[in-house]
């Protein structure tokens, strides 16, 4: 018998679902997907790269409402579900209708979040994290206006460097002393802020925003060692908060985000969480891989698959950050164990592996990261690399010549 399957949401994580599902689970499910923006869903990674003008609308685009007909999958977009009724299997839209399930699955997402400070509300003052986000950012950089971006991770560096590819003046304002500290170390963390810098933005570090002063409209950051930066505009990308709402409202236990099992389901056993909405083994990633994994483990499971459990995601980064590739993987900090260092200021590369007892158990790398899968295989498998350290640093094409099994067990 085909069991009423809602998805709520039409993020990353839903659509991945719905493809995992065609993939494993064919004709068990009469699917409903309901999305709160007014379009199928797209691939948020590449807003930046669409603000700066590197891509076409068209480039983010993940399915189309034809593909969702094919699928027989009914498509909602532009609705918000405002209630979820787990008695009645109902959830309740913003325009009064309401939708029969057996099962559903929160694919939430998260929102982006705004500093507790004065200002916050001013006009001027905005985020970073939807589509309906870029006409006010692309017509700012089209003006050459000043814009502040505040948050120093990825979703900021990101931001400031399209705006300044589209015009704008841009500072970025990181309140640590490092971009992406929850990714890189010290050394590469400074490789990475001169190639930022190099694109033509300003970055200010150890700058703690107390305030966005303005009377009618944001016009300068005030920040806590008394000095002010004026600006036109300010964008704040300081991270994001899983959207838990409806779990609440519906008695669901909640952490920083619901709370599911490795089958990707709550106390309710009809209903699930993944993606940026979802806590799994105290753990809530805000990244598009774990979001993946655990699309594809519960489709595998409701095609039968009694063995597919989500146990979690072996996190590291590989990716490129406004053109400049970033890998992290590890202990890549490693304080207090051996590290080898490869430093070319001129090409803009550092590279930095931890080792302890001769096996590499970290790894760091801005500006060249083709050999990223083989250094995160080689912490992974924890092999002994004692016959390649001293070529390790070079890559695994130059340690194809010293004989080791290491090479073997990562390959």
């Amino acid at each position: 018998m085909t069991e009423k399957l809602l998805i709520i949401g039409n993020g990353m994580a839903s659509v991945r679902l719905c493809e995992e599902l065609a993939a494993h689970a064919p004709g068990r499910f009469e699917t409903s997907v309901v999305g709160a923006e007014p379009r199928p869903g797209y691939n948020r990674v590449l807003l930046s790269a669409l603000l700066a003008g590197d891509i076409g609308r068209d480039a983010i685009a993940l399915r189309d409402e034809a593909w969702y007909g094919a699928q027989g999958i009914r498509l909602v977009t532009g609705q918000t579900v405002t209630g979820l009724d787990p008695a009645a299997r109902t959830a309740h839209l913003a325009n009064g209708t309401a939708l029969s399930f057996d099962r559903v699955v929160l694919a939430t997402g998260s929102s982006a979040i705004r500093l507790p400070i004065p200002g916050m509300t001013l006009p001027g003052v905005t985020t970073f994290r939807d589509f309906a986000d870029l006409p006010a950012l692309q017509e700012a950089a089209r003006l050459n206006r000043r814009i502040a971006v505040i948050g120093g991770g990825l979703l900021g560096i990101e931001a400031a460097y399209g705006l300044a590819k589209g015009g704008a003046k841009v500072t970025l304002v990181h309140v640590m002393d490092r971009l992406m500290e929850r990714q890189l170390d010290r050394r590469t963390a400074a490789f990475l802020k001169r190639a930022v810098e190099r694109k033509g933005i300003r970055v200010l570090l150890n700058a703690q925003t107390q305030e966005v002063e303005g009377e009618d409209k944001a016009q300068a950051l005030l920040f806590a060692d008394g000095s002010r930066l004026p600006v036109d505009m300010v964008v704040v990308a300081v991270g994001v908060r899983p959207n838990t709402g409806l779990a609440k409202a519906a008695d669901l236990p909640v952490g920083r985000g619901v709370l599911v099992d490795d089958g990707l389901a709550t106390v309710v056993p009809f209903i699930h969480a993944i993606g940026e909405c979802a806590e799994h083994r105290g753990q809530v990633y805000g990244l598009v891989e774990p979001a993946y994994e655990q699309a594809r483990v519960l489709a595998r499971r409701w095609g039968g698959d009694t063995k597919a459990a989500y146990e979690g995601t072996a996190l590291s980064t590989n990716l490129k950050v406004s053109g400049i590739p970033v890998f992290s993987a590890g202990d890549f900090l490693g304080d207090g164990n051996d590290d080898i260092l490869l430093e070319d200021r001129g090409a803009g590369l550092c590279k930095r592996l931890v080792l302890k007892d001769n096996r590499l158990i970290g790894a760091a790398m801005v500006g060249e990261a083709e050999d990223a899968v083989w250094y995160k295989e080689l912490i992974r498998a924890g092999s002994d690399i004692s016959a390649i350290r001293e070529s390790l640093i070079f890559g695994r094409a130059f340690c194809e010549t010293a004989p080791s099994r290491v090479l073997r067990e990562a390959a």
